[in-house]
């Protein structure tokens, strides 16, 4: 059990724009050397905690503390550039009318550090960001992969007591964001940084981070590590929002594997994830599952479904299905194959795969499902 002093500490953090409260009552640890990646859609709060870190808004409740200081509070701030944290931002925000060169070593330049000690530093930098030889160049003339690193370097010349990342992927097309979200990564963690990632991207937040922190309506919805986010999220929310899109409902059931749900003549045992105590039989439930997590032609074995075959569409490597579910709705599959309309599956869910939560009254699914 990691006991160190947090670097970064946030206690009962809020922030409201007029009548809209942006952050409620936010706190967490970050450890020093640690890569925290928050994660959630637009409008969630991701962005303002970005902002009050950086010292770029002043919260209106809690505080932040880095290195055991306060740097903001309702009474007072330290200004951003006295903080020892840099941020890449979603744009870059580059000077286009300097290089290479002197926009990584601006910051050094205002610390007064001595030319050959700075030539050093900038150098070393560009070597690890692969852009030896760009120096020259204006960032008009790079590629946005290269304005990114630019970036990058521009933050660690300083060299920083945290590293603030906002969205710095999402500007780039796919492949690009493959590569660069598994280079900075490996960057961060050959350096010892620690990082405070802000992204809506699942994908991208599982590369990068140590512990994810999901957040939805400004609260902490899930704090924990990649891991244990994807096998045991805490509320149907995080478990759509992290790929368990597909959905059946039916009532709660006792069997000798433990609780299950039955869905007409169909039971499927499932983890019961969410923190529900009235786990009762005959309960209004339903199981959330991942496409990729249905075993498509399972011939025996438990927990097993009919689903009918709506639609299917190449997608290259495997073929992405609509079928009905034992409770009428849609379920979305992958297969190895081309599956004709109307094909009778005979498929089985495993039980770790299930994440069973107890159906709440008035609850709606509209906007739960999640893109990334």
């Amino acid at each position: 059990m990691n006991t160190a002093k947090p670097l970064l500490e946030i206690r009962d953090l809020t922030k409201r724009y007029g009548g809209f409260e942006a952050l409620s009552g936010v706190s967490l640890d970050l450890r020093d050397g640690e890569i925290i990646s928050v994660l959630g859609p637009s409008g969630c709060g991701k962005s303002t905690l970005l902002q009050l870190v950086a010292g770029l808004a002043r919260p209106d409740g809690g505080e932040i503390r880095l290195d055991g200081k306060t740097i903001a509070s309702q009474g007072g701030m330290v200004p951003p550039e006295k903080r020892g944290v840099n941020m890449v931002f979603q744009d870059y925000a580059l000077w286009p009318h300097m290089n290479v060169f002197e926009n990584i070593s601006y910051g050094l330049k205002n610390v007064k550090m001595d030319k050959e000690t700075m030539k050093h530093r900038v150098l070393e930098l560009m070597r690890m960001l692969h852009l030896d030889g760009l120096d020259g160049r204006l960032p008009p003339q790079l590629s946005g992969g290269q304005q990114q690193r630019v970036a990058i370097a521009r933050a660690l010349a300083t060299r920083p007591r945290l590293m603030l990342l906002d969205e710095p992927l999402s500007n780039l097309d796919m492949r690009l964001r493959i590569e660069m979200r598994t280079e900075m990564a490996y960057l961060f963690r050959q350096l010892g940084m620690s990082v405070f990632h802000v992204t809506h991207d699942p994908d991208e937040a599982f590369a990068m981070a140590d512990r994810l922190l999901i957040l939805r309506g400004g609260k902490i919805d899930q704090f924990g590590s990649p891991e244990e986010c994807y096998r045991r999220p805490a509320s149907r929310w995080v478990a759509s929002l992290l790929g368990a899109i597909n959905r059946v409902k039916g009532e709660i059931v006792r069997t000798p594997e433990g609780i299950g749900l039955k869905v007409g003549s169909t039971v499927l045992t499932g983890l019961a994830v969410a923190k529900n105590e009235a786990l009762t039989e005959g309960k209004p439930a339903e199981i959330l599952y991942r496409p990729e997590d249905l075993i498509l032609f399972a011939s025996d074995g438990s927990n097993r479904m009919e689903l009918r075959v709506k639609y299917c569409t190449f997608e290259g490597k495997r073929w992405r299905c609509i079928a009905e579910s034992p409770d009428g709705s849609d379920a979305y599959l992958l297969s190895e194959r081309p599956l004709e309309r109307g094909t009778l599956l005979h498929a089985a869910l495993p039980k770790e795969a299930a994440y069973l939560y107890i159906m709440e009254e008035g609850h709606s699914h509209a906007g739960e499902r999640h893109q990334g």
